[in-house]
């Protein structure tokens, strides 16, 4: 499989910067990632993502780390943080980047040892690519918490991307899946990627989704568009 993400970030990292990931998905045109916004200090990333730093707790897994951009704040402020990416270029540039705790693989490979914060920033609920995949993943991060552990994590409810009808509501197609399902592929320097689900929840269904998996679910802030930020611990 071909790692755009990694590769990318890798050539940023490396002094390479010549143009930046362009995103394909079932909802939209074509869209950009920015690279060196990637690589955002805390002062430059939204006020979520801020507060979710702040909110950290004991020992802390980033996972899909990506650029590594959180965990290298948080052991600056002497955390112990491990960065975990499943893209090899992304845990590169992460060890190129200074962090000191990376963790190369798949989530579900994951068996390490246990966290007091598992964090899944800018969107990082996506990876679970499908609303039926919701249980597994849930009970996967079980196995992943020390008792009084909590999850925080940030989504978004993309209702607004489909069309407004008379009485104000949403028109979402009857595609028999959840509408937060997005096929995505990804573009850089001639290569692509194979298509991919990647999950946004509105946070009612997150709620649903976490009551039904043995999680309290709270609501901690809400963004400037249709996103938020949510905190999960075992009940």
């Amino acid at each position: 499989m071909i790692d755009i993400f990694g590769n990318a970030v890798l050539d940023y990292q490396k002094g390479n910067y010549t143009e930046d990931i362009i995103t394909f998905s079932s909802l939209d045109e074509e869209d950009k990632i920015p690279l060196p916004y990637l690589f955002r200090d805390y002062k430059e990333m939204p006020e979520l993502e801020q507060k979710a730093l702040d909110l950290y707790k004991g020992s802390v897994l980033d996972i899909g780390c990506g650029a590594g951009s959180h965990s290298l704040y948080l052991q600056k402020k002497n955390l112990d943080v491990t960065a975990l990416d499943h893209s090899k270029g992304a845990i590169e540039t992460c060890t190129l980047r200074g962090i000191n705790k990376v963790a190369h693989s798949d989530i579900y490979d994951f068996k390490g040892p246990r966290f007091d914060t598992l964090l899944l920033l800018m969107n990082g609920i996506g990876i679970v690519g499908r609303l039926n995949n919701m249980s597994r993943f849930l009970d996967h991060l079980k196995t992943l918490l020390n008792p009084g552990g909590q999850i925080l994590l940030d989504s978004s409810d993309i209702i607004y991307m489909f069309d407004e009808d008379e009485d104000g509501g949403r028109w979402v197609p009857d595609t028999g899946s959840y509408y937060g399902e997005v096929e995505f592929s990804m573009k850089y320097k001639n290569q692509e990627s194979e298509p991919f689900f990647w999950l946004y929840l509105d946070y009612k269904t997150l709620e649903t989704a976490s009551e039904a998996n043995g999680f309290n679910c709270q609501f901690v802030r809400k963004g400037d568009h249709y996103d938020y930020l949510a905190k999960l611990w075992l009940k």
